[in-house]
């Protein structure tokens, strides 16, 4: 893996966002309507300043901790097939992620049922990649069995 931190920093941040979707957004609809802008529940500006504020707190926490759990050893077991369950992850919930901004352009009612119910599946798998990934990652540290 080339770049193993960015990588865990864009776990941390979709799997946030995927498991806090729509507290992320009321957030971002809160903020707005703070500062004086009229949103609707759910709109794609609400959506977005919600994912900024997160990806703001990800980062306050990648930076005060000085990188972000687990902490793997690179020559453990399952270092690199942790981070890329990781990527496949980070793939399928940034797919879910984008799909909420293009899903009130999409016209066809199936088209948006079938869209929607795919991006959905690849949030549940993403979380089960993120939870296999980190575990892969966190033994990688442990002491491994001398070879005899």
């Amino acid at each position: 893996m080339k770049y193993p931190n960015l990588n865990t920093f864009a776990a941390w941040f979709f799997m946030l966002q995927t498991l806090a979707m729509g507290w992320v957004a009321a957030a971002g609809n809160i903020l707005l309507e703070l500062l004086g802008v009229s949103t609707h529940e759910g709109d794609i500006p609400g959506r977005l300043v919600g994912a900024l504020l997160l990806l703001l707190i990800v980062y306050l926490v990648w930076h005060f901790l000085h990188g972000l759990p687990p902490h793997g050893k690179p020559g453990g077991n399952g270092y690199k097939i942790g981070h890329r369950v990781l990527l496949l992850g980070n793939l399928l919930a940034s797919l879910l992620f984008v799909f909420h901004f293009f899903a009130p352009g999409i016209e066809s009612y199936n088209t948006h049922l079938v869209l929607y119910t795919f991006t959905t599946s690849f949030g549940y798998f993403a979380m089960g990649c993120f939870a296999i990934g980190f575990s892969l990652i966190y033994q990688s540290a442990l002491p491994q069995e001398e070879k005899r």
